[in-house]
């Protein structure tokens, strides 16, 4: 037997972006409707695909205080899931506990199944008179939920596919708040075939197999953050013989977070930098499938240009020129922000003939480069100084492995960079 299912979670519908700066009017309506349209891309995507079922693992909302526009469109898109006969399974999380907030709407379509916070429920999927699969899940009661809700679920005698739906932080997620913890182990022993977890908002794969316990990330990214960069969508499981065939992931979003380096080891000047960082926006935004995107630039490396960027609000004022240059893409690409990790300028080859310090760190350098000795040979010399061999012991599973190049001269920038600092 064989059958699809829709994994997605924290749709977060409504919610205010944060973390950026305020964006041209254009990209404002797209920001304003983002959270909506892409769940009604997940709607149109459980349509196309066919799927059995889709799954929505909590914070379906932001707060409490749910507005009437996000409720309503999440009522209206799970009703044109009924209609083309596809259940819908929903948990509430931390943003969105059972009994906390208020709701406006009271009464589901036929098909949908909220599940509550007393108890973990069990709830068959039927086709054509058999039995496909059984989804088990539970909410949020309140918001901090420190219990580890993973115990209380267990398989059932049925002979099927069995999925478990849950909000929970697994693994010791340092990213996300430590709600409903539990552990990998946690989560193998309730004996079910599928975990459709949610709160982690970067997709990932804790289990691939027997059973598989995945995060889709949310729907939307909402900031600038780490987590919420890159695409963003839900996750198509392909079920045949009671065991997961395929998993795929679908990008469901409507506007996109990303950061890009720009090195101005090259860039003589500022108006050459300005270019170089449209350049560099349009071929970012290009990767990212058509879609309008939010950018951050990280000025890396050394050159000229590095005096120039800390003279008075230098870096604050290139956004101006640059997001004027880039005002007619379409989709939009909005520079966000230009943040400054370059260095100064340095002439080796004259620092190399230099009769100080300097010229002796290069001079070692230089000889390491050519040697390229094992980190055993670097370190064996002092090994005998330390009390009882204790950096021995500390250092034994990496001692005899090289330096690469890149890391010498990586070294080599660091320390030229320190004493820099000393001198100035």
């Amino acid at each position: 037997m064989r059958f699809r299912f829709l994994h997605a979670a924290d749709l977060h519908l409504d919610t205010p972006f944060t973390g950026i700066h305020r964006v041209e009017a254009r990209l404002a309506e797209t920001l304003r409707d983002a959270t909506k349209q892409a769940f009604e891309n997940l709607v149109a995507a459980a349509l196309e695909h066919e799927v059995a079922f889709v799954v929505i693992a909590g914070d379906v909302y932001d707060g409490p205080q749910r507005g009437v526009r996000a409720q309503l469109a999440f009522r209206d898109g799970l009703e044109r899931l009924a209609r083309a006969g596809i259940r819908c399974f929903v948990v509430h999380g931390n943003h969105d506990p059972v009994d906390e907030g208020w709701s406006a709407v009271r009464t589901w379509p036929d098909g949908v199944k909220v599940f509550g916070s007393t108890e973990v429920e069990a709830v068959p999927v039927e086709r054509d008179g058999q039995l496909l699969a059984v989804v088990h899940g539970v909410s949020y009661a309140t918001r901090k939920v420190t219990e580890n809700l993973a115990r209380r679920f267990h398989r059932l005698e049925e002979s099927c596919f069995q999925v478990g739906v849950l909000h929970c932080n697994a693994g010791a997620n340092a990213d996300h708040a430590a709600y409903s913890p539990c552990s990998v182990d946690d989560l193998v022993a309730a004996g079910l075939d599928y975990w459709a977890l949610g709160h982690v908002h970067s997709r990932q794969f804790l289990r691939s197999g027997a059973p598989w316990i995945a995060y889709p990330g949310n729907l939307q990214g909402l900031s600038p953050k780490p987590t919420e960069c890159g695409a963003k969508g839900a996750l198509l499981i392909d079920v045949e013989d009671h065991r997961v065939a395929d998993v795929s992931f679908l990008p469901l979003d409507v506007v996109r977070f990303d950061e890009f380096e720009v090195d101005i080891v090259s860039v003589p000047d500022v108006g050459s930098l300005v270019e170089t960082l449209c350049d560099a926006a349009r071929e970012r935004a290009a990767s990212h499938d058509r879609r309008a995107v939010i950018l951050r630039a990280i000025l890396v490396g050394r050159g000229d240009v590095h005096a120039d960027l800390r003279r008075g609000r230098t870096r604050e004022q290139l956004l101006g020129p640059v997001r004027t240059a880039l005002a007619a893409a379409t989709p939009a690409i909005w520079m966000d922000a230009i943040n400054d990790r370059t260095r100064p300028s340095l002439d080796i080859d004259e620092m190399r003939g230099r009769a100080d310090f300097t010229a002796d760190l290069i001079a070692t350098a230089d000889a390491t480069l050519v040697a390229s000795p094992s980190r055993s040979a670097l370190i064996e010399p002092h090994l005998t100084d330390l009390p009882t061999g204790e950096l021995r012991r500390l250092l034994d599973d990496d001692i005899g492995a090289a330096p690469s190049e890149d890391e010498i001269r990586r070294a080599l920038d660091i320390a030229l960079d320190h004493v820099a600092e000393t001198e100035a």
